[in-house]
């Protein structure tokens, strides 16, 4: 592989102008959500003071996503999926006003603003596979690798300036403001989208039958080595060492409690997952992307501990780069696999299941980090996390030579 090559594949953004339209809508509404993090995390501390109760964030986000994320596949792959990421993209938006009138008044609680994110992740869960099927329904086969990159790429965007930004705002203009702005961000999100041509259903299963649907999205997954395996290293590498709950906890301890140091350290996992993105050729490019993504995910692991361990903020905010990078890589690598393995019939759940792992698996993870270092401290709740992520990836790569195999071929011969 030459030097050029391990770049990012940029071909989607001069050959198909409804991918620019899907991608820039995806990053915007991602923009939003970062930015409104900071303000969720600062107003949960506010109204806690604890790093267990910190933990309830990331359950409130992961239940909705587990339990509506299945179904975002099976209507995903049985209604137009245009249609379904405009409704969802115009939800979100009404809720992130609702986020800002409760921010701004006198009697606020903990309940309201859970409750409020519930609601919003159980949208964003619904519309979220829609997104990610789209990407093969727009580009020719050997563009999907580039799309899946470029796609986590702009994600990677929105974590860099998201998080400083929502800081920024949180500082200015309280939690209120910082949602007022996502609001506004989803609302351009949506006219972006609009612009989308129809995406109808191709060989899925229509309508009536939806969790016959998700049985059967999730039976294919079981029973493909390949998927499976690269579902668990996602599972594995965020259930035990996702460090973003307790982001604010470690700050108050060693950083003076500064709220814009916790939206440095969120940009220092951007700014990391920015430059692994540049690098993605090497996963998009790769005969063998499985064996990039577990190697990645192995350095995730690793990077998270090193950020635990450290009591300086430069080495912090260096381990926590490494760790953007590598986990950019990691989800980009699996991202090609689950796509090119998958054929389009079952597309949208497939994709549906590729989100909950890659969404509730990190909230489940901030729940486990606040839960341990509740019980015992920061520091110990992310070394060893990080180590049993390293060692759990390492298991799944040894029990399913399928997935070290897996090589770039034609989805329906993996079907």
């Amino acid at each position: 592989m030459t030097a050029g090559s391990r770049l990012l594949d940029v071909r989607p953004l001069r050959t198909s102008r409804p991918f620019v339209r899907l991608w820039s809508g995806s990053m915007l509404a991602a923009l939003g959500g970062q930015m409104s993090l900071v303000a969720l995390l600062q107003q949960v501390w506010d109204l806690t003071g604890s790093a267990a109760l910190m933990g309830t964030l990331g359950l409130a986000h992961a239940v909705p996503m587990i339990v509506l994320g299945l179904y975002g596949g099976a209507l995903a792959d049985a209604t137009d999926r245009r249609r379904v990421v405009l409704t969802t993209t115009g939800g979100s938006a009404v809720v992130a006003v609702l986020l800002a009138v409760q921010a701004a008044s006198y009697d606020r609680s903990l309940a309201l603003v859970l409750g409020l994110v519930v609601l919003q992740a159980g949208i964003s869960a619904l519309g979220a596979p829609a997104r990610r099927a789209m990407v093969a329904r727009l580009l020719p086969l050997d563009e999907v690798g580039a799309g899946v990159a470029l796609t986590h790429v702009g994600f990677q965007v929105s974590m860099l300036v998201g998080p400083a930004l929502g800081g920024l705002l949180v500082a200015l203009g309280g939690p209120a403001g910082c949602f007022l702005v996502q609001a506004a961000v989803l609302l351009v999100a949506w006219g972006v989208t609009r612009g989308l041509p129809p995406v109808p259903l191709g060989a899925g299963e229509t309508g009536g039958a939806e969790r016959r649907a998700v049985r059967r999205g999730l039976r294919y997954v079981v029973r493909s080595s390949v998927l499976r395996g690269a579902m668990l290293t996602d599972v594995l590498a965020t259930v035990l060492v996702m460090p973003v709950s307790l982001f604010p906890v470690v700050v108050d301890a060693r950083f003076g409690g500064d709220p814009a140091v916790t939206g440095l350290l969120l940009s220092a996992v951007g700014a990391g997952g920015i430059l692994g993105g540049l690098a993605s050729g090497v996963a998009t490019r790769s005969a063998r992307p499985a064996r990039v993504a577990i190697g990645a995910a192995t350095l995730w692991c690793v990077a998270v501990a090193a950020f635990g361990a450290s009591p300086w903020l430069l080495p912090a905010l260096a381990a926590l780069a490494v760790a953007g990078a590598a986990d950019t890589l990691a989800v980009i690598a699996r991202g090609v696999v689950t796509q090119l393995a998958t054929t389009d019939r079952y597309r949208g759940r497939v994709s549906s299941v590729e989100h909950v792992v890659g969404v509730a698996g990190p909230d489940l993870g901030n729940v486990r980090g606040g839960a341990v270092a509740g019980l015992t401290s920061p520091e110990a709740a992310l070394v060893s996390g990080g180590i049993l992520g390293a060692a759990g990836v390492l298991v799944v790569a040894a029990t399913h030579p399928d997935l070290r195999a897996f090589t770039r071929v034609r989805p329906d011969q993996h079907a």
